[in-house]
Parts: structure tokens; C-alpha cells; sequence
């Protein structure tokens, strides 16, 4: 690996935001993407961000934020819901990986919110264990709906918010890390239609104000 000063959480964050903006314009650079970035990974990995996303396949990290081999540490689950293994892999990511950032990604049109509130509406229910995934993404529903919150948009930005309160209160390596001001969280929200992601809610971390949905 080259020897370049890690990132501030700050930093990781405006590079994201930087590629984003790169994707949506059409103009990407595709950094870290050629035979020499991979023979220079091969030994290690130094990611300067934990991307944690749903799992929809319009998601994908590296694309969205113009990005690389060795960039980002990618968890993924449908409708991002947390159990003790996406845990423990956001925690490995922070304190062995040391990464400045975590990222919870959510998207519009996302399928796990949508029955989640059809659940909530009509007491529809699925079956398997895509049942455990709509009864974890519930509560962001019916916190939205008690605000008086009606738009997708809505149940999708709390639903996000809900994960970073989640991450923050289950993981005290994650909450100390925030503390100490060496790792931040942020929760994005993207528009699948225009290829945007927007901040929903910060924790250790100064964004730009037009960054804010």
C-alpha cells in the first residue's frame, strides 16, 4: 500500500460527495480501478469508508461514489436492517480497518420499506425470513407515520436515521470511535431516478449545509 495520510472523517466525507457529484454529471474517473491499484491491494486493505447499504442491486457503492478497488468496506442487507454479524463487520471496519467514515446508504423505491408499510397498513405479510426483515424495518415505519410523515421519502430518510441511531446505540466501538472524533456517521439517502445521494443525519462530522436533504 502507498504511504498516504489517512483521511479525516471530514475528508472521507467530501470524497464521497466529490464522486457522487462525478457519477450524476456523467464525467466518472473510475479511480483505483486498473492492474496497478489491484497489485497494490493485494496485500492489504486501507478502505477510508464502512459503506453500509441496502442491498438493492441499483446500489452498488463503487459506482455511485466513483470509486476503487481497496476504497470502501461494503456491508450490504436488504433495507439495511442490522443483526450481530453486519455488527461486527461495521466494527471491524472501524477499529482493525480504521476507518474515518461510516456510511448507511438507503435508496427511494426501496422494497423492504414498502412492506414494511404495507405490514403496517393492511397487516399484509410475507413469508421466509424476508419476514424478519420487514419486522426490523416496522418501527421506522410507524415512527414516520406517528410524525405525520406520508411520502416515500419520508419513511425512507427515517429509516435511515433509525440505522444510525441503531449503529450508535448497539455498538459501543462505533459510539466511542464518534466520541474521540476519529471515525463519523453519516446516513445518505439516494434517488434512484437522478443518481443523487443526500444527507439525511450526521453524527461526529460538519457537512455543508447544501448537502442536506
Amino acid at each position: 500500500m502507498t504511504d498516504t495520510p489517512p483521511l479525516t472523517p471530514r475528508e472521507a466525507f467530501e470524497t464521497l460527495l466529490a464522486g457522487n457529484q462525478r457519477f450524476v454529471t456523467g464525467v466518472p474517473e473510475h479511480p483505483n480501478q486498473d492492474a496497478a491499484r489491484r497489485t497494490e491491494t493485494a496485500p492489504a486493505q486501507a478502505p477510508f469508508a464502512v459503506l453500509f447499504g441496502c442491498s438493492d442491486s441499483r446500489l452498488a457503492a463503487e459506482i455511485i461514489f466513483d470509486r476503487g478497488l481497496g476504497d470502501l468496506f461494503v456491508v450490504r442487507t436488504a433495507g439495511h436492517v442490522m443483526g450481530p454479524e453486519v455488527l461486527g463487520s461495521i466494527e471491524y471496519g472501524v477499529s482493525v480497518l480504521g476507518c474515518p467514515l461510516v456510511v448507511v446508504l438507503g435508496h427511494d423505491s426501496c422494497g423492504a420499506v414498502a412492506a414494511a408499510r404495507a405490514a403496517v397498513a393492511d397487516g399484509t405479510t410475507v413469508r421466509g425470513y424476508v419476514r424478519d426483515v420487514v419486522e426490523r424495518v416496522t418501527p421506522s415505519v410507524l415512527a414516520a407515520r406517528a410524525a405525520g410523515r406520508t411520502e416515500d421519502a419520508d419513511f425512507i430518510a427515517e429509516n435511515v436515521r433509525h440505522t444510525v441511531d441503531l449503529l450508535l446505540e448497539r455498538s459501543r466501538t462505533l459510539a466511542h470511535a464518534v466520541e474521540a472524533g476519529s471515525t463519523a456517521v453519516v446516513g445518505l439517502s439516494y434517488r434512484l431516478a437522478d443518481g443523487t445521494a443526500h444527507l439525511v443525519t450526521a453524527r461526529g462530522v460538519e457537512v455543508p449545509a447544501d448537502a442536506t436533504v
